[in-house]
């Protein structure tokens, strides 16, 4: 029986539904953790300054590795959500005031810097080295069972294929 690793003390701050707030409650600047995890709703309405405030308060954060999943308020980072959104609208929208809004489909996920340790997930597993000789796993899964159309949603009556990755069996 192979002998396992010692567990190695990781510390992580678990953020929800910034909805493009700029700050939370100042004791949260004050820790250095090792990982930021914000899972959904960096914004309200998609809009690209809300996606610019959110990203500017996780750099603000003492963490090497901060890691953003989007949420259903975040629709124009879904595509195809958010092509279809702007095709259904009557009447047509401007497409140049489009863009100032909300910014091109997807746009918003080259704000994120992973040189700076600021990274977006796409749905899937994603594996990342700690600085304290960790290794993170982590199953990024934005979509959620819904009645109505907001990103990353599917029909609760029709489910949704998650992509499956295989992990090792020791996890």
């Amino acid at each position: 029986m192979a002998d396992r690793q010692q567990p190695i003390k990781t510390l992580f701050l678990v953020i929800s539904d910034m909805h493009g707030l700029k700050k939370l409650a100042r004791d949260t600047l004050n820790h250095s953790v090792d990982v930021v995890i914000l899972c959904g709703d960096l914004s309200t309405d998609s809009e690209f300054e809300e996606y610019k405030a959110s990203i500017s308060f996780l750099r603000t954060i003492n963490a090497p590795l901060k890691i953003a999943i989007a949420g259903n308020h975040d629709f124009t980072m879904d595509i195809a959500t958010f092509r279809r959104k702007v095709a259904y609208v009557k009447p047509p929208l401007n497409p140049s005031l489009v863009q100032q809004v909300y910014g091109y489909g997807g746009e918003a996920r080259n704000l994120f810097d992973r040189q700076a340790g600021n990274t977006f997930l796409n749905e899937g597993t994603h594996e990342f080295q700690l600085g304290n000789s960790a290794i993170l796993r982590v199953y990024a899964g934005p979509y959620t069972p819904s009645q109505v159309d907001w990103g990353f949603q599917y029909h609760t009556g029709q489910g949704h294929d998650l992509i499956r990755t295989q992990l090792p069996s020791e996890i």
